[in-house]
Formats: structure tokens, sequence, C-alpha cells
């Protein structure tokens, strides 16, 4: 079995709200994080400070998805609106004007260079990154489509909604592949796994489900957490994924078997969360994970694999 050790690296203070969301910068020690404040905030990781407001918004950030290849930050927020911040000119290039309602998630397909935003408005739109214009739009359903997943390999898109389901679409034409209705409450994180192999999805029912993509057929389901499983998220190279919940606490399990590998909160030890973890993230050049809040708090934890898997 896999040993871990974590360690709490820094508490990076500043927010006068809530945190909705955090996402890695465009240099390696970067770290976003932006909530209900009127702005997004930048931090430094090697120095573990507060950078700068990268740029001040109209009303609350819900999502927040850096694109690597254009250097290009999305911003979804409260009011529908969707802003793409450059990196290169550190300004606001573009607003894409469609929802009217909170947007919640934003992912990339890089293949055909289209933002996908999801929205409390039920559908869910599609971007083309070069002319900025709406190229498409679904209507998945008559509640709010919470999160977006996209695999590896750009095949399929995951929907999570909040009557409870999740809708699987073809990443090439956009049609409907499955209905998965596993879960009892809203759905509130996806996840992909970096191989491929499997899908991850966590409800406000407290439950994490695991999928085979070849068909998503569902092969377990965990009872994760005591309240809602709010993010999910695989580390970029060691076998272990983590997920953040509404009950206060990060546990870390294996990719491979999904067994549960540590819990880290307040009741386990840690200088922790003492309130909803709405996010966390991994570093993309460190074996860091950032998780962030309600009590206005990022936290920047260290992870290390203290001890191999028996072969």
């Amino acid at each position: 079995m896999l040993e871990l050790s974590v360690q709490l690296d820094a508490i990076l203070s500043g927010h006068q709200n809530p945190i909705y969301t955090v996402e890695n910068g465009s240099k390696s020690n970067q770290l976003l994080t932006a909530g209900n404040d009127k702005g997004i905030v930048l931090w430094d990781l090697n120095k573990m400070t507060f950078d700068k407001v990268l740029l001040p918004v109209d009303s609350s950030v819900y999502a927040l998805h850096y694109i690597p290849s254009l250097n290009y930050l999305a911003i979804g927020e409260r009011s529908g609106k969707i802003s793409i911040f450059s990196f290169d000119s550190q300004k606001v290039i573009e607003t894409l004007a469609f929802h009217n309602k909170p947007v919640f998630d934003l992912k990339y397909l890089s293949r055909k260079n289209e933002l996908i935003a999801s929205s409390e408005d039920g559908t869910v739109s599609v971007w083309s990154l070069k002319t900025f214009k709406k190229i498409h739009h679904l209507d998945i359903s008559n509640q709010t489509v919470r999160v977006i997943a996209i695999d590896p390999l750009e095949a399929n898109i995951a929907f999570g909604t909040k009557d409870a389901r999740i809708y699987i679409f073809d990443a090439y034409d956009y049609s409907f592949k499955y209905l998965l209705k596993d879960h009892t409450m809203p759905i509130t994180s996806l996840c992909f796994s970096p191989d491929g192999r499997y899908f991850l999805s966590g409800g406000r029912d407290a439950k994490l489900n695991i999928y085979l993509t070849s068909d998503f057929s569902r092969i377990e389901q965990i009872t994760a957490h005591m309240y809602t499983v709010y993010s999910i998220a695989y580390h970029p190279t060691l076998p272990i994924f983590a997920t953040g919940s509404r009950d206060k606490s990060i546990k870390l399990w294996d990719a491979d078997n999904f067994k549960l590998l540590k819990t880290v909160s307040f009741e386990k030890g840690y200088d922790a969360h003492k309130l909803s973890i709405n996010k966390i993230v991994w570093n993309s050049n460190s074996n860091q994970l950032i998780s962030v809040g309600d009590e206005k708090l990022a936290f920047v934890w260290s992870v290390n694999l203290t001890n191999e898997r028996a072969s």
C-alpha cells in the first residue's frame, strides 16, 4: 500500500470573502484565486505571498481556467459574463456574452481551439478562441450545469447537473452518448484519470462514483465524505488523487485501487480548513496541493510518497 506524508507549507490570506475557485497561473510559481471578492488574486508560491490583484471583476467568480497553449485565463462570473485575459498583453482581450445566469465551469478543447462554458441556465456554450464567436450551444438540462470534464484524448465531454445526472457527449461533433444516473443529489465534481481509463464523479450525496470510460459502466461507489464532494483532482504524475469536501476535509486516494490513503483535516490534527473546501488543484510543477474554501484562505500542502507499493 502507498504511504503518504502531508505537510502544510503555507496559509495564504487576503481575500475578504469566500474563495470559490483556484487555478495555476502562467508561471510555475503562480497561483490564482477568486470568489466572492471584486478581483482575481495572483500569488507567488516561491515566496508564499500575495503578488497582486490580477484584474478587477464585476461579480463573483465561480470558474477560472488557464489555457497554457494560448497563455489565456478564462473567467466565468456570476453575472454570466466570460472574460478572456491574456497574460502576454496583461489585459482582458475579449468578453463573451451569451449566458444571463452564473457560469459555473470552463474547459478548453485544444484540438478544436474551443472554450466550453456551463451555466445555471441549463445550457452549455461553445466558443471559438480564434474568432471569439459562439459556434454552438447545447440545451443540457432545465437545471444548473455545474461541472465539465474532458478526457485526456479529448474524445468525451462530461456535464454534471443539479438534477443528479451526468451527460456524456462526443467531443468531435457534440452528439449525445450516455446518461449516468447513479447519484441521488446534484453533481458537484467530475474528473477523468490522466491515463483516460477511469471517470470519477462526486455529488452532494457525499458519494464518489468510479466508471470505466470504455463503456461508462460504474465499477465502484464510495461514500467518500460526510457532505458534498466539491472537487476531485488527480496528481499530475503520482498514482494518487485528492478530493475536497464541504465536510472540511481533504482525502487522498490510491489511483489504482481507489483505497483511502490519508485524511487531512482539523479533526486529524492538521492546521486545516474549519469551513467548507470549495476547490482543490495540484500545482503543475510541484507536489503541492492547494485548497480553498469559505474561510477566505488558501492552504498550500506538500504531498509526498514515503513508501512505494509492494511489487
